[in-house]
């Protein structure tokens, strides 16, 4: 056996800022903040964000940043570096307020976000059958076919058939009745065969729970909120988004000044957009 090749995850690198070295440890506890898919990527994104602090508290020491630690409403109260940190970024990073035009121009792209949901009222019988069950798929629809030539010949029948064949225990006793729906209180499956139906009609509906026989009974078109309305919110949305990249390239000036060793960070010289 060749001893001599070992699987182990390489040991990371030395990482310093401007001669300031990031202690092992400090990252391994960091990497908790991180989740990835691999350990080798948590451990990257964790040193990568105590890069990141490193470089805002020596500028703000450079800056002579004087900052008050604040608290917030429960007591929880800044520490030193966290408070020298934020004032740093309020004083060195200025982005403007989004304006009206601004506002309504996010508005009119993305009228989408702004509409609430359409309303469903249904009744379904689940006939239940696990979706890797190529045997009892086949089965399953065959069952749904069945009821659904029943239904249709015969629409009163609809409750009794949920109480005797539906899988689904929490509507079967109710006649298949599901109540009033709104978008994200179902499977995406469902939702997409409710949005094929019309009031009225009964169709079959698979899901990655099996096969629905399901009756529309009554669909209500979602609204589009007025502007006034979302202003606020758009705003907010606006001025979160611009502060994220000008603190993102900010930080990016700064490792482009700063000698960084034992990992990549991204650098940039150009000035702040203000």
């Amino acid at each position: 056996m060749d001893c001599s090749v070992s699987n182990a995850m390489p040991k990371p690198k030395t990482i310093s800022v401007n001669g300031v070295v990031i202690p092992r440890e400090a990252i391994a506890r960091e990497v908790q903040n991180h989740p990835a898919a691999k350990p080798i990527l948590a451990w990257q994104a964790a040193a990568r964000a105590l890069v990141v602090r490193e470089l805002l508290l020596q500028e703000s020491a450079r800056l002579g940043i004087d900052a008050v630690p604040l608290s917030d409403p429960d007591g929880r109260r800044e520490t030193d570096d966290e408070a020298a940190m934020r004032t740093l970024v309020e004083r060195e990073v200025s982005t403007p307020d989004p304006d009206e035009a601004a506002c309504r121009r996010f508005y009119a792209q993305n009228l989408q976000r702004f509409r609430s949901g359409d309303l469903y009222e249904a009744a379904h019988i689940l006939i239940a059958a696990p979706r890797n069950d190529a045997e009892a798929r086949t089965a399953a629809r065959a069952t749904a076919d069945t009821i659904l030539a029943a239904v249709k010949s015969d629409r009163a029948a609809f409750a009794d058939l949920a109480a005797n064949h539906s899988n689904c225990t929490t509507s079967a006793s109710d006649g298949g009745y599901l109540g009033q729906i709104t978008r994200g209180q179902t499977v995406a499956e469902f939702e997409a065969g409710l949005d094929r139906m019309q009031p009225g009609e009964v169709a079959i509906v698979e899901t990655r729970y099996g096969f629905h026989i399901v009756r529309l009974d009554r669909r209500a078109e979602g609204q589009t909120l007025p502007f006034e309305i979302v202003r606020e919110r758009i705003a907010d949305y606006l001025i979160a988004s611009v502060e994220h990249r000008a603190i993102a390239q900010y930080v990016a000036i700064l490792a482009g000044r700063a000698d960084i060793a034992g990992i990549s960070l991204a650098a940039a010289d150009t000035p702040l957009v203000q």
